[in-house]
């Protein structure tokens, strides 16, 4: 397929961590989570984390960038933390195999949207023109996956450097296909009367590979699984029951998410979550859907997971550790 490369002056945006405390019984774990849908999940955590109310004591903390989540980990300064499914590799790579993956907490985020009603099919993509950022990323390797599966190969791929400016496109009729993550599928529809989602990457990557994409997923450093198993194994019930909260009661999490920050708006949140594919999956499902993606990475780019997929220790199993 044909790509083009558009860089442009867009400022990087600020970090900064918004932070939390709970007040419930043994040492104080620290978590990071990561605006948008990866960290949506954790709202009914951190509400109830605020207020005592949980079994673990959690200082849970929001950060704008992956970048920020990678380091402090690194660091020993958190203890959990969410990051894109394919960071997780890299981290267990880059630092001898010292981190576990607990579990995925998002699944495909991605779509393509388009000013009219031409796409209705990834065949439709044939000979067209299609905005997006991500390249070198996953966006760009789950998007080439679709394509060469489907037997694409004249789609021209239209590079950018945020979503934003992908965005922006669509808007300012630069653009009439593009490719977004949610929540700025959410921002571009409630803006832009005209757009709509044309197809669901989650559901066509499915259908080619047979298996679901994982998009966001918790990791933790083994050497605090390994002297705090019990509290990884109750900060892992009471996350689990925090992503049942948000997907049960949408309109009330909604204005959780933009009292913790993770987004601006909670009526954005309240359209945007039904898209964002908020999961918990551990155990043996967990290693089956992370397998699946890392392979297709892999084969596409090695560096994208730190260079060799992760061995088995890399995903977590309650029964390896000493927990009662």
């Amino acid at each position: 397929m044909k790509k083009i490369f558009l860089y442009t002056a867009a400022a990087l945006a600020a970090v900064s961590l918004l932070g939390g405390c709970s007040s419930g019984e043994g040492s104080q774990i620290n978590v990071g989570v990561l605006k948008g849908p990866t960290g949506i999940g954790a709202v009914e955590l951190m509400k109830k984390s605020s207020e005592g109310k949980t079994e673990g004591n959690y200082n849970i903390s929001v950060a704008n960038a992956a970048d920020e989540i990678n380091g402090k980990i690194a660091k020993g300064e958190l203890d959990i933390a969410a990051v894109p499914t394919n960071v997780a590799p890299v981290l267990y790579n880059k630092d001898n195999g010292a981190y576990s993956v607990l579990a995925v907490n998002t699944l495909g985020v991605l779509y393509v949207l388009e000013n009219g009603n031409t796409i209705n099919s990834v065949s439709d993509l044939s000979g067209k023109t299609v905005y997006m950022a991500g390249q070198g990323a996953v966006p760009e390797y789950v998007m080439e996956y679709i394509l060469e599966e489907n037997g694409i190969d004249d789609t021209e791929i239209v590079f950018m450097t945020e979503h934003a400016e992908a965005a922006a496109a669509l808007a300012d009729g630069r653009a009439d296909i593009v490719v977004l993550p949610e929540p700025n599928v959410t921002a571009v529809m409630m803006q832009n009367e005209n757009a709509r989602i044309a197809l669901d990457l989650t559901e066509e990557w499915k259908a080619v590979s047979g298996n679901d994409m994982a998009m966001g997923c918790i990791i933790a450093r083994k050497d605090f699984i390994e002297a705090n198993p019990e509290a990884v194994e109750t900060f892992l019930d009471e996350y689990e029951d925090s992503i049942e909260y948000v997907n049960e009661n949408i309109k009330d999490a909604a204005v959780l998410v933009e009292e913790s920050g993770i987004m601006a708006s909670a009526a954005a949140a309240e359209k945007a979550i039904p898209n964002c594919n908020i999961v918990y999956i551990d155990g043996e499902d967990m290693e089956k859907v992370l397998n699946g993606f890392y392979e297709v990475l892999y084969e596409a780019e090695p560096k994208s997971i730190g260079g060799s997929l992760p061995g088995k220790d890399f995903y977590y199993n309650g029964d390896s550790y000493d927990v009662d």
